[in-house]
């Protein structure tokens, strides 16, 4: 017994011994990627000697003899910190994930082949101006000079993930930084979705009760509009789709994960210190690390500092030192889906007004790791590429004998949006920089501007041009072949809205609608917010004068308007009302559930069980009320519609005919379901927190995801890879966290402001900026999430153009110098 003993000991040791030696080896190699932050290194492509000097949160400022240097430098240093990302953007704009990932990723290379992102940005190369394409191959010389250094000095492949997947990295191009451009308007992109499940549901329901559910915002829910099936008689009357996973690697969204932000500003006028004021936070999918990259950069024209994305040499949100900008995604109707009539004894021609013309057609081949090539055939219409009937679910609106294409700004050839954002980060006014953003083709934005003296804000990008009789007016997907569908150009840029030294001395967005104005000039039918505006207002106008504080406030505010303006109007028969109830009873469970919503302010914190009651409660009342009407189709709406609750529970238009059951021979009033989605939130709430209500924490629900887009799923990498954080918010607060909507942790936070700013022109030092990780992709490096906590908490740190306070404490100073 004893020798056995002694052998399994031996045994054990020896396997113990040889897992350290396992891991170590492991740790060695993934920490040859780790960057010298003090290094010096002679490079190819440089001028006179560049500095990079990366200050106490690892922020790089960089110094060079020119513009040309500096721009090299930020991308040495985006390669440095965050070369997979990097490389990650350009592969999936260029429909080649699946080299690597195999078969998981087919679907997104097809839609991105099929988009022809990449292509576009090869040919709007040649149409940006003198300075972005000196800035663009300067940028890419400072990339390829980091790969080139990873080459020669063995720095483990230059990222740990690389010894996982294909190491094969090619050199950085200047069309690289324009496709990630575009890619990120595939990210923003939200129209498409809307257009497709408005047709889809108006096959089930009447206008009037689409109007209910799908209400344009703000303003009448019922649209005088044909109805979907009268434009397409012969479509089928029903709406089953193949479940759509959604993988952390496509650029395409779900509905409702699109673009979003807050951005505001305040003139003289209204700040207590008599400078301007500027607040922004956009808001995109939460990622390890973070899709922003904090950087200052030392240019002829002097400093900016800001977010950068890597992948693009330009500071897209910050300051100089005079001079600050914002951005938020305006919604504007940049996306019509069209529906193309095939000659039926030619299937490569469509129905034009002119007659039917042949598409044009060119196949691409699609490499897949471990499996056979796949070849499809691109085409495209008058109108754009055709997409086929397995992408955004179009299939279901479809009819025989038809294909579907999409006209898209993003799909310009020529598009200069690279020129206007660079022009824009180097204005010294608002003046200047409403000027610059005359060239910004798309993503559409709503750009905010403080300089010392005033404020303004304008929708940026091209409007289309649509004719006055467009049958749909661009709610839904439309007959390719009517001329009057079709779009006409873009329209003059002084047709966009702006709003320039208002006489309140507020102004602002949080995505929901700026102007009302009748189509074709109306932006668009829908918006990306009609909740968190109303809290905004409140807080701006409640304030004489306002501070760098009150700013911070304002993006950390976690009360919820929707909850304030629903929550007395579906329990208003319900508080108070019931008999007294034996404890541990549902009776009892729903009197305790009142109880506490009735003493509660509408504050969704983390640390409170409030809001994870009203939050169950909200998702299965929706449920309740749609889920007869829609069938299967109520799983598209993952999210609470603040804007159909109301109309429902205040009779608006007959809306409470929602509340009535159609299978049931009672009929139910919108009491009775009120209570029955009551008790159905708190079965839910109990099987998964628990039973003790009092006890109940919205935080462990409404977890931050900061996941690794590729090893976040692989399990005990997932562990050292995936950042999560209690966090408070919702989906309607200022300090949004857009919960995911589905699956057994439907709150999840998966989006929200992974940057944020707020700029004091009256001491541009004392602004300050955070991001939602830190500043290094590498999960070994200590500045993988050194910021992170600090933006769970709701702090920052300091943004100044102060080149010795970036010195003092620095991390590092990178020197580069020309070879």
């Amino acid at each position: 017994m004893a020798l056995t003993f002694r052998w399994l000991l031996r045994i054990f040791t020896a396997l113990v011994v040889l897992a350290a030696l396992v891991l170590t080896v492991i740790y060695w190699f993934a920490s040859r990627s780790l960057p010298d932050y003090s290094g010096t290194f002679n490079v190819r492509g440089l001028e006179g000697r560049t500095e990079i000097v990366r200050n106490n949160a690892n922020v790089p400022h960089i110094f060079g003899q020119s513009d040309a240097d500096v721009y090299f430098g930020l991308g040495f240093a985006h390669a440095q910190d965050r070369l997979w990302q990097m490389t990650m953007l350009r592969r999936t704009a260029q429909g080649r994930l699946s080299e690597i990932f195999g078969e998981r990723t087919l679907k997104i290379d097809e839609l991105l082949r099929r988009l022809d992102i990449y292509n576009l940005a090869v040919q709007s190369v040649s149409h940006q101006d003198a300075q972005t394409t000196a800035a663009l191959r300067a940028y890419a010389a400072g990339v390829n000079a980091w790969l080139l250094k990873i080459n020669e000095d063995a720095l483990g492949r230059g990222a740990p993930e690389n010894f996982l997947f294909s190491n094969q990295i090619a050199p950085w191009h200047p069309a690289d930084s324009l496709a990630v451009i575009k890619l990120m308007g595939l990210q923003l992109s939200s129209h498409i979705e809307e257009e497709v499940l408005r047709a889809r549901t108006s096959l089930l329901l009447s206008n009037e009760r689409l109007g209910d559910l799908l209400p344009d915002a703000p303003g009448a829910g019922i649209a005088a509009l044909p109805e979907y099936a009268a434009l397409f008689p012969d479509l089928p009357r029903y709406t089953r789709a193949a479940p759509r996973d959604f993988d952390r690697l496509s650029p395409n969204r779900p509905r409702g994960l699109g673009g979003a932000s807050n951005a505001w500003a305040a003139a003289p006028s209204r700040s207590a210190s008599g400078g301007t004021l500027l607040a922004n936070d956009p808001h995109l999918t939460l990622t390890a690390p973070s899709t922003w990259y904090l950087a200052r950069l030392q240019l002829k024209s002097g400093g900016v500092i800001g977010g950068t994305i890597p992948g693009m040499p330009i500071v897209l949100v910050g300051r100089s030192e005079g001079f600050g900008w914002g951005l938020t995604s305006s919604f504007l109707d940049d996306q019509d889906v069209y529906i193309e009539e095939l000659n039926p004894e030619n299937d490569a021609e469509v129905r034009t007004p002119d007659g039917f013309k042949p598409m044009a057609e060119r196949a691409t081949i699609i490499k897949v790791h471990d499996a056979d090539p796949v070849t499809i055939t691109l085409q495209w219409t008058d109108n754009g590429p055709v997409l086929p009937p397995h992408l955004y679910d179009l299939g279901t609106i479809t009819p025989r004998g038809h294909v579907t294409a999409l006209a898209w700004t993003v799909l310009s050839p020529a598009d200069t949006s690279m020129s206007a954002a660079l022009t824009l980060m180097q204005a010294k006014s608002v003046a200047e920089g409403l000027a610059a953003a005359e060239s910004y083709i798309a993503p559409s934005q709503n750009l905010v501007l403080a300089d010392r003296d005033s404020i303004a804000m304008k929708t940026i990008g091209a409007m289309p041009e649509r004719a006055a009789l467009h049958q749909t007016q661009g709610r839904l997907p439309t007959p390719g072949w009517v001329a009057e569908n079709r779009w006409r150009g873009r329209l003059n840029y002084a047709r966009n809205p702006e709003f320039i030294a208002p006489v309140g001395g507020i102004l602002g967005n949080t995505n929901n609608k700026t102007v009302e104005r009748p189509f074709p000039l109306h932006v668009s039918h829908s918006y990306g917010d009609t909740q968190r505006v109303q809290r905004w207002r409140f807080l701006m106008q409640n304030r004489e004068v306002h501070t760098r504080e009150s700013f911070v406030e304002a993006q950390l505010d976690e009360v919820s308007p929707t909850a304030r303006a629903l929550l007395p109007l579906v329990a208003k028969d319900l508080w108070f009302a019931s008999e007294a109830a034996a404890g541990g009873t549902p009776q009892r469970l729903r009197q305790d559930a009142l109880r506490l919503l009735a003493d509660w302010n509408g504050e969704m914190n983390e640390h409170r069980p409030e809001p994870l009651i009203y939050a169950a409660w909200m998702r299965a009342l929706q449920d309740r009320l749609i889920r007869d009407e829609l069938g299967p189709l109520a799983r598209e709406y993952r999210h609470l519609e603040p804007l159909f609750i109301e109309r429902v529970y205040r009779d608006i238009f007959g809306a409470s005919v929602w509340c009535d059951v159609l299978q049931s021979a009672p009929k139910e009033t919108c009491t009775d379901i009120a209570r029955a989605a009551l008790d159905d939130a708190l079965i839910w709430v109990s099987e998964t927190h628990g039973r003790a209500l009092e006890s109940l924490r919205w935080g462990d629900a409404h977890q931050a995801t900061h996941d690794h887009p590729v090893l976040g799923g692989i399990p005990v990498l997932n562990w050292f890879v995936n950042i999560r954080q209690s966090t408070s918010g919702s989906d309607n607060t200022l300090l949004r966290g857009r919960t995911v909507g589905r699956g057994p942790n439907p709150f999840l936070s998966v989006h929200g402001a992974a940057y944020r700013g707020v700029y004091d022109f009256a001491d541009p030092d004392s602004s300050v900026f955070i991001i939602s990780t830190g500043q290094s992709g590498h999960p070994l490096s200590r500045h993988y999430d050194d910021l992170g906590e600090m933006w769970r908490r709701g702090e920052y740190i300091p943004m100044s153009l102060d080149p010795d306070l970036a010195r003092a404490a620095a991390v590092g100073v990178t020197v580069l110098l020309p070879q």
